[in-house]
């Protein structure tokens, strides 16, 4: 909910501070017409909504002047985007027409202030994007590179000032950041954007780690920096001897890379030598920066001794991102082992800002790579059938991989992450040579499927008409592209078996006067432990299960089912005595524990990894209860937003008469927490338990309720009966 109020003096002053640092930030792109309509995207936004408030207490004209700023300043972006920036919020809360913005700035603008718009739109809810959402979110982002690029520049001024966020709010904007953002401003070369955000994350959500490895840097500054200079110093005497215009100085490197160097080292702090690095940054003429480059490496070469495996040559090919440089690993005073990078000032520029940058040196070239990275992530996205779990892990597969190139048979270069296979390289070509591919000639000799190509391989795709997609497949391949072609092949497959097998299910049935109902489809696919109910028919289609098997199963079933109301019919006659046997009562002082504000004494466990802070629904075993930064914290939180619950321990009240309650039904999102409400605050009664088995489409539940006599319970289950989703609700003994 948006708070309002006037601006005070101190706010005032900000937005003039703010105003004046973009003028300085983009004097260099803004011409005297541009400022003027800076001026009036500035105006428009304070003139209307200059009351509207974030979530953080920020006024939203600030925040946009901030976000504007790094636009301009740290990805170094044009006056469309700085005013695109300027005025998305303003249009969203329907203050200025589309039409009218248009007249005033220009259709671009327009444009990505409609994508920008869409994307706000999805955080109207909540503080961050849960992972159905997701794949909306990339759709938007995918149609211009500037709303990614202020997309970016928002949620890095919103980490910035997270601070001023409710603590939850601060966990869910932090994984979110952590998971999604950051290895996306990888991807787009903004590697001091992206070191920003993993530092910022870290902060948050392993505060105790990032304050001690902050303390152990500020204690060891001065032996670092006088190692630095020590290193330098006689570098600097000899590549001032060649006349080479150089910059260089020591790098000390993130909290957030130190701390993976800590864990995939398995070493502490102190035996952490690589800390830092040193950067040499050259003024060179676009014709001799390769060579200055070079000539620079020999003479660190020459000096301290280089770790040839450590040697990576970014010059000759440069990442798809557009980065440049040249890293080496020397060994240094005292036997340390120090990274040094050489690189240009206009490679330097394209490292922090990324894209922008790229395009200000090298025009429409630049866009190339993004724009095939841009057309194969709507390839991924535009496929409706595609799960959104499934799209976040392939999507974040290639964005820290390193690249390898390789050519085809006429020698066109194709550029593909490391650890690519021959079946990779035939999806990069086309999905129908990738789906009949039975493997390839690499270098003029024969080569499965499953080879892992090299730099300079030449490949040549061999198919067959009769080769189909195998679930191993999903095993070979290492690019998103391909894994989505095969997952995507393999569900039609699947898909015909199963509806075949279905068909012959139904004829069979019509033939013995039984109908196939949602009910008895769920009865059969747990009875035969199949995963989906879509394998079950499939298992049909294949003969796995045979048909006359399925119609004993059911005629045993209709004879229990005779047996069981037998028994209730006599059961229902007793009093409501007999929930005294059942009554578990719970004094006055007991602690419980209480799910988000509703649910008490909800059937949790203590997850194994840390100590309980909030609930996460399980599939199986009821909640499990996490602390906020539980290494799993982000993940959980940015895959499964909707699973996550608040949870604290409270005092319990008095204790009714308990019964449990057997539900089946499909497994849709939402289907407990509607389950859960009916109870709690529709009807008002005290929950005891509840936990649920899930077999993917379908899930079977039990809910221990406190009621106060039978006729209290036969509502409660023509109520839980018709919610959506539903199979049957049924009353069981405690002790089953």
């Amino acid at each position: 909910m948006e708070n309002q109020g006037l601006l005070n003096s101190s706010e005032r002053n900000e937005i003039k501070e703010n105003y004046r640092s973009l003028l300085r930030a983009s004097k260099n792109v803004l011409s005297n017409i541009d400022i003027t309509q800076v001026r009036k995207a500035i105006e428009m936004a304070l003139s209307r909504r200059k009351e509207i408030r974030r979530p953080s207490g920020k006024v939203s004209a600030i925040h946009a002047l901030e976000v504007a700023n790094i636009v301009a300043s740290e990805i170094g972006l044009g006056r469309t985007s700085i005013i695109c920036a300027l005025l998305y919020d303003v249009v969203q809360h329907q203050d200025v027409e589309k039409h009218e913005m248009a007249q005033v700035f220009g259709q671009s603008v327009e444009g990505i202030v409609a994508g920008l718009i869409k994307v706000k739109e999805l955080y109207t809810k909540d503080t961050s994007i849960e992972t159905e959402n997701f794949r909306k979110l990339m759709l938007t982002l995918a149609q211009d590179v500037r709303v990614i690029l202020i997309i970016l520049a928002d949620r890095l001024q919103t980490l910035r000032s997270l601070n001023l966020y409710h603590p939850n709010d601060q966990q869910k904007i932090a994984a979110e950041v952590g998971y999604l953002y950051a290895p996306l401003a990888h991807r787009l070369g903004l590697y001091s954007i992206k070191s920003e955000m993993e530092d910022g994350v870290m902060k948050y959500t392993n505060r105790e780690m990032y304050s001690l490895i902050a303390k152990k840097l500020n204690e060891t500054k001065k032996a670092r920096d006088k190692y630095i200079n020590d290193f330098i110093a006689p570098l600097k005497e000899e590549l001032e001897a060649t006349g080479l215009k150089f910059d260089i100085k020591g790098r000390t490197k993130t909290i957030h890379s130190i701390h993976n160097k800590m864990v995939n080292q398995n070493t502490p702090f102190e035996k952490v030598y690589d800390l830092f690095a040193i950067r040499i940054v050259l003024d060179s003429k676009p014709k001799d920066e390769k060579s200055d480059c070079w000539k620079v490496y020999s003479i660190v070469t020459d000096k301290y001794q280089p770790n040839p495996s450590r040697l990576r040559d970014w010059l000759s090919i440069p990442k798809s991102n557009g980065y440049e440089s040249l890293h080496t690993t020397v060994l240094g005073p005292e036997k340390k082992w120090v990274e040094v990078q050489v690189r240009t000032q206009r490679m330097n520029e394209v490292a922090e800002k990324g894209l922008a940058a790229h395009w200000k040196y090298k025009g429409g070239e630049g866009e190339k790579g993004m724009d095939e990275w841009l057309a194969n992530i709507r390839e991924v996205l535009e496929n409706p059938e595609r799960n959104a779990v499934d799209f976040i892990d392939d999507f974040k597969l290639n964005l820290y991989d390193e690249e390898v190139f390789v050519f085809t048979p006429k020698g066109d270069l194709r550029r593909l992450p490391k650890g690519a296979t021959v079946l990779d390289f035939a999806f990069d070509i086309h999905s129908g040579i990738g789906k009949k591919c039975v493997g390839a000639k690499v270098n003029g000799k024969h080569a499965s499927i499953k080879q892992v190509l090299n730099n300079g391989d030449q490949i040549e795709v061999i198919t067959s008409k009769t080769q189909e997609p195998k679930i191993e497949w999903l095993n070979v391949v290492a690019t998103s592209r391909a894994r989505s072609k095969v997952k995507q092949a393999l569900k039609d497959i699947y898909y015909k078996e199963s509806e075949f097998g279905k068909e012959t299910l139904a004829r069979r049935l019509k033939n013995w006067k039984i109908e196939l109902t949602d009910q008895l489809i769920h009865q059969l696919v747990k009875h035969y432990k199949s995963k989906t109910i879509n394998d079950f028919f499939r298992e049909i289609a294949i003969g796995a299960i045979d048909v006359s098997n399925v119609k004993d199963f059911i005629n045993g079933q209709k004879n229990e089912e005779t047996d069981k109301e037998k028994q209730d019919s006599t059961s229902h006659l007793k009093s409501a005595t007999n929930f005294v046997a059942n009554m578990d009562e719970l004094s006055d002082s007991d602690d419980i524990l209480m799910i988000d504000n509703n649910l008490r004494n909800v059937d949790y466990t203590l997850s194994k990894c840390c100590n309980p802070i909030f609930g996460f629904v399980g599939v199986i075993g009821g909640i499990k209860i996490h602390r906020q930064n539980c290494p799993n914290a982000p993940e959980m939180k940015s895959k499964f937003g909707y699973r996550i619950v608040n949870a604290q321990w409270t005092s319990s009240g008095a204790a009714n008469f308990q019964a449990t309650l057997k539900i089946t039904g499909t497994d849709d999102i939402g289907i407990v927490s509607n389950i859960s409400q009916l109870i709690t605050k529709d009807l008002k009664m005290k929950m005891r338990s509840i936990s649920i088995d899930s077999d993917e489409g379908s899930f079977e539940g039990r809910v221990t309720v406190f009621v106060n006599d039978t006729d209290m319970l036969g509502r409660l289950i023509k109520k839980i009966k018709k919610v959506k989703g539903v199979y049957s609700v049924s009353r069981i003994d405690s002790f089953e």
